[in-house]
């Protein structure tokens, strides 16, 4: 079966009654790329994690884009197997469906045999409306927190909500560690 495009994408929020509102732009490729075009869009901007355990366990880690995370201790809140590691581009094409750059929890459309499984940082979800990459990276995509569940329950993923591991610096009560632009 085909992977979803981004027209497939919309058409199933039509299907849900899923307000969203898109913006176009240039391709983006990584979070500081994109910094100038998420001044532009109102709300809460992510970064996201293909990720895999030393037992082919699939994670996609949907985080706040100014969020610093630890991958080294990552494995342990996600009740993974050992160090996670970034998953192949060639895995990332057959199981979502997406271009790296493109990665975004929309593409949980296209794991249709349910091996991903979702986590949200906790620090994302506080914001109204939550913005995603529609399936390519020339795009920005903005819905509420309610209607992004609502997305997830149709394509058959729960979610878990977590604070992620921040660098160990920032977790030891000594001094705070400086935000990255990342």
């Amino acid at each position: 079966m085909p992977h979803a495009t981004p027209d497939d994408l919309f058409a199933l929020f039509a299907r849900l009654g899923i307000a969203a509102r898109t913006y176009d732009h240039v391709p983006v490729f990584t979070v500081a790329e994109s910094q100038a075009i998420k001044e532009e869009i109102p709300g809460g901007h992510s970064k996201n994690l293909f990720l895999k355990d030393r037992k082919g366990r699939l994670f996609l880690v949907v985080a706040h884009a100014e969020t610093r995370i630890d991958l080294k201790r990552l494995h342990e809140p996600l009740g993974g197997s050992g160090r996670l590691s970034f998953g192949s581009a060639e895995l990332l094409r057959e199981v979502l469906g997406v271009e790296p750059g493109s990665v975004t929890p929309f593409a949980l459309m296209n794991d249709r045999q349910g091996r991903v499984s979702l986590v949200l940082d906790e620090a994302l979800m506080t914001h109204e409306p939550v913005n995603f990459h529609p399936l390519v990276n020339s795009a920005t995509t903005g819905l509420s927190r309610a209607d992004l569940m609502r997305f997830f329950a149709a394509t058959g993923h729960a979610s878990r909500t977590l604070r992620l591991p921040g660098p160990a610096q920032e977790n030891c009560g000594g001094a705070a560690a400086t935000p990255s632009s990342a």
